[in-house]
């Protein structure tokens, strides 16, 4: 038989620097692509409101706002609100345009976390893998990055940012035995995905508990990973309330952004599985660690039942039911697999299929035996993240790049087959497994089954209203506070130097509430309420699908009526400004 050996290339440049370089490779490649396309992403994001209002509070950081104060002074009623977000993101891009400008920043800064998310893949698929799975690991994880859509130049969502951690996390608790600061680097991780928003939770609790089951059945090195974990999480955890809240603050509870609740079990959960695998006497017997993690868990529960029982609840039950008809349910990422199958098949097979594929491989591997530790911790990031998405399928942006590297490890294991026998059959089979490893691949093949003229409609419409040259006549007029459509109104504070009064974001409940109740209700009636909330202007773009399907919802209000050519009296539409992707209205004097 002939002996298996790696190609040259991979086995000359086996290490982290050398994954590091590739990575970097990759990055510099996919930035040069944008490049030579003009970076489109920039001059038109396609409604990403969430990078577009990120830029808007780093702005606000920099021309002298509070880091205390996340307050969005522009957006909702007079006064403004307090954004959930954290200042933990705002500061490196803050630096990033202090020192090299904006527009520099806007692709330093997503390419920057593009590297750092492929290189963790590439570590990660080695580890399962070995030497033959990096190749696939840059190809396929580099195309699943890309796929999410959360590296383009311009994107400061922060998203992204809890990406790169939980992939992080992963390979830290994958590598926590043998490498000696992994527990406690994937602690830190953990703490501040979880720091970063609430969405990252479900993440940092399966870190959480592969910590606590590899301490409650591993040997000594698990336990010495979980008590570096758990000092790791609880300690930083605790940096972060001091460092991004006010003293004043510090004991105010915030269910939907982090805080006092969540701060407090991350210090009792990880301090006390610190303490658990530190003191011998508590680790002595599998029955003993048992008793002292079931104690813990006792803890934890009547600290959040018995403190803080409002954070157990649906996150936006203080949500206006109007708002929660009207635009909660029809927020896209929101969405669940039922829905998306049903409404969007090629939605359906790009997102869910590759890491179901990949699920499927890890469930077989373990199965079967030929499993080791590594694939188990794997599997349990990968499954959660698969949940989530079954759930909103925001979660495939976390499960896609997961169940990439679990999927170069098995295209890397074909190739080695290859190498080692070359039958038409192993070469077939590995053919395959790159094919089906794609989701580019999985969307092609279900575009038969979708309505390609709504399909077609529907993207159009979609990236409408976004781009900057949209906004320049609405940027000429005096300062004044917008009346527009939610999805409007990142946009419009990004471009312009106006108010408006609606955004697509939980906290403004007072403002949205207002916004849809004048967009939808009668023409006439809303004049009042107009000239009540210091409304300037109303700004209409008409291919946008929230104004289609409040229009459809609402035939007879305001946006109804704009959109089919027919404004009430008090509004005077701006010269110039019909027939253009954003028309404008200016209110006429009482």
């Amino acid at each position: 038989m002939a002996t298996v050996t790696s190609p040259s290339w991979i086995r000359l440049r086996s290490g982290r620097s050398s994954d590091a370089v590739l990575a970097v490779a990759v990055a510099l490649a996919l930035l040069a692509f944008h490049a030579v396309r003009g970076f489109p992403t920039i001059a038109d994001n396609g409604g990403d409101n969430d990078s577009l209002l990120r830029l808007v509070q780093v702005r606000d950081l920099l021309a002298g706002q509070g880091w205390f104060d996340p307050t969005q002074y522009r957006m909702g009623p007079e006064g403004g609100f307090a954004m959930h977000w954290s200042r933990l993101v705002d500061l490196p891009i803050a630096l990033l345009v202090a020192v090299f400008g904006e527009a520099a920043a806007l692709v330093i800064w997503p390419s920057l976390l593009f590297a750092l998310a492929l290189f963790f893949i590439v570590r990660s698929a080695r580890v399962l893998g070995g030497e033959w799975a990096v190749l696939p690991a840059l190809v396929i994880g580099g195309l699943a990055l890309y796929f999410v859509n959360v590296f383009p130049p311009g994107a400061l969502d922060h998203h992204n940012v809890q990406l790169v951690l939980a992939l992080a996390a992963l390979l830290f608790l994958m590598r926590a035995k043998e490498f000696a600061a992994g527990g406690a680097l994937a602690g830190a991780s953990a703490a501040l995905m979880l720091a970063i928003g609430m969405e990252a939770a479900p993440y940092a609790a399966t870190a959480c508990a592969i910590a606590t089951i590899g301490f409650l059945v591993g040997e000594e090195g698990d336990a010495r990973a979980a008590r570096g974990f758990g000092l790791a999480f609880a300690g930083v955890s605790a940096a972060v309330l001091i460092v991004t809240l006010p003293a004043g603050q510090w004991l105010a509870a915030q269910c939907d952004a982090f805080s006092l609740p969540q701060a407090s079990l991350a210090v009792l959960g990880g301090g006390g599985l610190a303490l658990l695998a530190a003191v011998p006497a508590l680790r002595s017997s599998w029955r003993t660690r048992l008793l002292g993690l079931g104690v813990l868990g006792v803890l934890a529960a009547v600290l959040a039942v018995s403190a803080f029982p409002q954070c157990l609840a649906d996150p936006y039950a203080g949500l206006d039911p109007m708002l929660r008809r009207y635009w909660l349910s029809a927020v896209s990422e929101a969405q669940s697999v039922v829905s998306v199958a049903r409404a969007n098949p090629v939605m359906f097979a790009g997102y869910y299929v590759t890491p179901l594929i990949a699920l499927a491989t890890l469930c077989w591997a373990l199965a079967c035996g030929g499993a080791r530790r590594e694939h188990a911790v794997a599997a349990g990031f990968l499954g959660a993240a698969v949940l989530v998405s079954f759930w909103q399928v925001r979660g495939a942006m976390f499960s896609i790049p997961l169940a990439a590297l679990v999927l170069a490890s098995w295209v890397g294991g074909l190739r080695r087959r290859v190498e080692r026998d070359g039958t038409p059959r192993a070469q077939l089979a590995m053919l395959a497994g790159w094919l089906v490893s794609m989701n580019l691949v999985w969307q092609l093949a279900a575009s038969p089954f979708a309505a390609a003229e709504e399909g077609d409609a529907t993207g159009q419409a979609a990236s409408r209203c976004y781009a900057l040259a949209d906004y320049e006549a609405l940027a000429a007029l005096p300062a004044g506070t917008v009346l527009a459509i939610s999805n409007q109104g990142s946009a419009i504070l990004r471009q312009t130097h106006h108010r408006v009064l609606n955004g697509p974001y939980h906290r403004n409940n007072a403002g949205n509430l207002a916004a849809l109740e004048m967009l939808m209700g009668d023409p006439a009636a809303a004049e009042a309420a107009a000239r009540a909330q210091g409304i300037d202007y109303v700004a209409l773009c008409r291919g946008n699908p929230e104004t289609v399907s409040l229009g459809k919802w609402a035939p007879d209000g305001l946006l109804a009526a704009l959109a089919g050519g027919t404004p009430p009296v008090w509004l005077e539409p701006l010269a110039g400004t019909q027939g253009q992707a954003v028309e404008i209205y200016r209110l006429r004097a009482p």
